[in-house]
């Protein structure tokens, strides 16, 4: 057996995604895909679950994010060394894109537990001397290119996956699981893998061998985000011998190969993100049974270090067992303000060496950080800046901390950012805006741990999960949130956090309005005026939001209900024993 595969308990479940967040060194994701894959894994670690990691490895990031003094957006490679965060494997990985051979290094970067427990995350990587100069440019950047170039990308995950795992000895994997469409291309692979007879087309037998080994989760409400390819485009890059297996067993769409019609057609357990984000998918797909598995957070890397000790002093179990944290209702409120006191600093000496900025540690302080683009809604709490600006007078100030980059092809994203940016003037004194360039894995625990309260207004019912809150939680930070996405379920007004009205729907002035009511009439005074109030609200974020949407949570649920291939009647004898 390969050294990988020692210490592992077989059959494996292969995670595969576009991006996985192993570390803020390995510039390999963009956002929250990517961070919640990274989460996946890092539980699988702490409970030592027989799991592998899959994706590839992109030379030059996402991108890094330069704002002007405008607010303008620009994009610059992002400036890091594969050797200097990950290991290179001897073995390489060739597959055939375009009627070509790619060939493909294989690094590693290994996944400690809290137990001590290691699960790999392999990177593939076409930049080699024996591809042709499309092939090497595969992975060079994450989201770019044109449809050929994600086609083939995609091509290198799915494919190489299967290649990857054979070479690697991991001979008995029982479960792949895909982590959205980019990876859908599997099937194709493990499809040759089970067919019955070594000539023609792969048969509905053959497919259903396939379908027990693969799960899917899909992770957008918004139909521009399901990748879709030209048949001609995908016998270009896929022969026409893939072509025909994937119309023989209608797994193509008329003329169109959508990645996610693909994975679902192909997967036997497929979920959303959310309970709300299950009801939206069951909408958009109505032919699939989809569940639901709300997303989790990994609690030890995104809980901050002052929140970390004061957890091993109340909880000194809580890394191994995140439903400790339930238990943080009995944590005194002074030190559940000490705590968040010391994370606000952090945060401030972070923005002040970063930026030049200096905020002020007694200033109520929002955090707004996530992907901008339209549907997030990043602005809307500067809709209206008199008021805003009236509000914040009356309570001695208000400093607002915003981070996010927009896809390079998002212009209505870019110009977010620059209304922003632009605000800060007229506002400074009264309202401090601060955006942060380059918001990756480090600024976001920095963010979500420093804030006073966590910001959320996305147009319903476009946000799948978000996760961002939930690591605010960790820290005792409350949401301030429309009611979409994970926080239908993590939101009990005034306890938890407070939310604004789904019937305001996508009227931003009446979300505004309400944003606007709460800050005034509840949020803030609690704040300034009742200290032990608003310590006790951040306390039971902690006990409630916490201890259930984390990344344990998650990965047992996945094991439960997505991993095994035992009958609901039967799995319950199991567990009974």
């Amino acid at each position: 057996m390969n050294a990988d595969t020692r210490t592992m308990t077989e059959p494996l479940v292969a995670y595969i995604s576009m991006e996985i967040a192993v570390s803020p060194a390995v510039a390999t994701y963009s956002g929250g895909l990517g961070v919640l894959a990274g989460d996946v894994v890092r539980a699988a670690a702490d409970a030592a679950y027989p799991m592998v990691g899959v994706t590839l490895l992109y030379h030059d990031g996402y991108f890094r994010q330069r704002l002007d003094a405008a607010g303008a957006q620009h994009e610059e490679p992002q400036d890091w060394r594969p050797a200097d965060a990950l290991e290179q494997l001897p073995q390489v990985v060739t597959i055939p894109i375009a009627g070509r051979p790619v060939h493909a290094t294989v690094w590693r970067y290994t996944i400690a537990g809290v137990d001590g427990a290691k699960v790999p995350v392999y990177f593939l990587d076409s930049d080699r001397a024996d591809n042709d100069e499309a092939a090497r440019h595969l992975t060079t950047s994450l989201y770019g290119g044109d449809a050929l170039y994600r086609l083939e990308q995609e091509a290198l995950l799915g494919l190489g996956t299967v290649e990857l795992l054979r070479t690697l000895g991991y001979n008995r994997i029982g479960t792949y699981h895909m982590n959205e469409g980019h990876s859908a291309l599997l099937v194709l692979a493990l499809l040759d893998q089970v067919r019955t007879s070594p000539h023609g087309v792969p048969t509905g037998d053959d497919l259903a061998r396939v379908r027990e080994r693969c799960v899917f989760t899909t992770h957008t409400p918004v139909p521009a985000g399901h990748d879709c390819f030209g048949l001609d485009l995908a016998t270009d890059v896929l022969g026409p011998e893939r072509v025909a297996t994937l119309r023989a067993l209608d797994l193509t769409d008329h003329d169109v190969l959508n990645m996610t019609h693909l994975a679902l057609r192909a997967s036997r357990f497929t979920n959303a993100v959310a309970m709300k984000h299950g009801e939206v998918s069951r909408a958009m797909f109505p032919d699939a049974d989809i569940h639901a598995i709300t997303n989790g957070v990994h609690s030890g890397t995104w809980t901050s270090k002052p929140f970390q000790s004061l957890f091993d002093e109340h909880l000194p179990g809580w890394r191994r067992d995140n439903w400790q944290l339930r238990q943080a209702i009995g944590i005194p409120l002074h030190e559940i303000g000490d705590a968040h006191a010391a994370a606000k600093q952090t945060l401030i000496d972070r923005v002040a060496h970063t930026t030049g900025k200096l905020l002020d540690p007694k200033r109520f302080t929002i955090g707004i950080a996530r992907r901008a683009t339209a549907y997030k809604r990043n602005d809307l709490i500067l809709r209206d800046p008199e008021r805003l600006a009236a509000i914040a007078k009356k309570f001695g100030g208000i400093q607002l901390v915003f981070g996010g980059k927009a896809h390079p092809r998002d212009w209505d994203g870019k110009a977010m950012i620059k209304h922003i940016v632009g605000s800060a003037p007229a506002l400074a004194g009264t309202v401090d805006i601060v955006y942060v360039e380059n918001y990756d894995m480090t600024w976001g625990a920095a963010l979500t741990a420093g804030a006073d309260i966590w910001l959320n207004t996305p147009r319903p019912p476009n946000e799948a999960s978000g996760t961002s809150g939930m690591k605010a939680a960790l820290n005792g930070v409350p949401s301030l949130s429309v009611m979409d996405g994970w926080w239908i379920e993590g939101a009990i007004d005034g306890v938890t956090g407070w939310s604004v009205d789904a019937e305001t729907g996508n009227d931003d002035a009446r979300t505004a309005d309400a944003l606007y009511s709460l800050l005034e009439h509840t949020i803030l005074p609690s704040y300034t005026q009742d200290r032990f109030r608003y310590l006790a609200t951040m306390r039971a974020t902690i006990a409630f939001n916490g201890s259930h949407f984390n990344a344990q949570r998650m990965l047992a649920q996945y094991a439960l209900e997505a991993y095994t291939t035992t009958e609901p009647t039967e799995r319950a004898e199991r567990l009974a024993g």
